[in-house]
């Protein structure tokens, strides 16, 4: 007889199998008044004075599955709620949907569980529907993660996006760079540093508000995920017409990192972020959001990292870094597959 102390494919056959995973591991983990009805669909008021919604989708296949700092289903609440948030709305719904591989250990699911329960607390969001599939041994990576999220823009809320960056514009960073990626690569490959390279993955829900308290005219967020900075940055500029300057000596970066990443020939702009986010705010606002960035425990590191040009002639590049020694270089995005399976 086959051990229950794996997932099985009768966990995914809609039978007593599968009812009794789904109220073992999710709805006594996590169950919110929505979930716990047990309907095909959740029915969720509006806040007051709410008159539009964000709507985002995410999908979550990190290689390994646990990794210093999290696991995949941290990530999974944190990517879709910062997908949210950065968006100038407040994040409220998830849905979380598992595709579960025959003969993934039931005590990873549950440790998954329990930490979407805790992440979701902490980001003060609620995990409202969801599914589950299982699919046959060696059909899959052990469990993949499928997530979208519901935000309000409330009373006084505005959409916050890439067209509104203007020349003049600060460019602000959360936090140190690559953390996340970095984590993810020395896992995978078993690599040992003097020091424990831990993965950035928070929500930053919060500290997003912290900001727009005190930088209400803040043009546009963006958390650099997947590309890293140099990606972020790029479509910032390509979305707004401008030209955006970054100063490589002011980009924060822990020294563990950095020499991770030049060890594994990694350009630290292109590695992903997790728990970082980018701003640009009106110079007149700089000061305040600075203060208000480095007053949030994510983001103490926060730094003023370059300005918002004019858009040069056409042909010339939109990204660019000035150089330690003074020199500028392109701030190239990403060509290809660096650290596949980050998120």
């Amino acid at each position: 007889m086959e051990s229950t102390e794996q997932v099985i494919l009768a966990h995914g056959s809609g039978g007593s199998m599968m009812r009794e995973l789904i109220d073992q591991y999710f709805l006594a983990v996590y169950g919110s008044p929505e979930l716990q009805t047990g309907d095909d669909s959740a029915c969720l008021p509006l806040p007051a004075g709410a008159d539009q919604l964000a709507f985002t989708t995410d999908s979550f296949v990190v290689t390994p599955r646990f990794f210093p700092g999290g696991d995949i289903g941290r990530l999974a609440v944190c990517g879709t709620v910062n997908d949210l948030a950065t968006s100038g709305a407040t994040p409220h719904w998830l849905s979380l949907s598992f595709i579960l591989e025959e003969g993934l250990p039931l005590d990873e699911l549950a440790a998954i569980c329990r930490s979407i329960d805790e992440t979701a607390r902490e980001a003060d969001v609620r995990i409202v529907t969801g599914d589950t599939k299982v699919v046959p041994r060696g059909s899959g990576d052990g469990i993949y993660i499928n997530t979208a999220g519901i935000a309000v823009f409330g009373p006084g809320q505005m959409r916050r996006s890439g067209r509104g960056c203007q020349p003049g514009d600060q460019i602000l960073l959360s936090g140190a760079l690559g953390d996340h990626g970095l984590a993810i690569a020395s896992s995978r490959a078993e690599l040992h540093f003097q020091t424990v390279l831990t993965s950035d993955v928070a929500p930053l829900n919060q500290l997003v508000a912290a900001l727009l308290a005190a930088a209400p005219n803040t043009r546009a967020l963006r958390d650099p995920t997947r590309g890293g900075l140099a990606a972020t940055i790029n479509e910032l500029a390509e979305q707004s017409q401008t030209t955006m300057l970054i100063e490589e000596s002011t980009v924060p970066v822990h020294d563990a990192v950095r020499g991770a990443a030049e060890m594994l020939g990694y350009d630290i702009f292109q590695v992903a972020n997790e728990g970082k986010m980018v701003a640009i705010v009106p110079a007149a606002e700089v000061t305040a959001a600075l203060a208000a960035l480095r007053g949030h425990p994510l983001g103490r590191e926060a730094a003023i990292i370059g300005t918002v040009h004019p858009a040069g002639q056409p042909g010339q590049p939109r990204a660019v870094v000035r150089t330690a020694l003074g020199a500028r270089r392109i701030l190239d995005t990403l060509v290809g597959e660096q650290l596949p399976r980050i998120c």
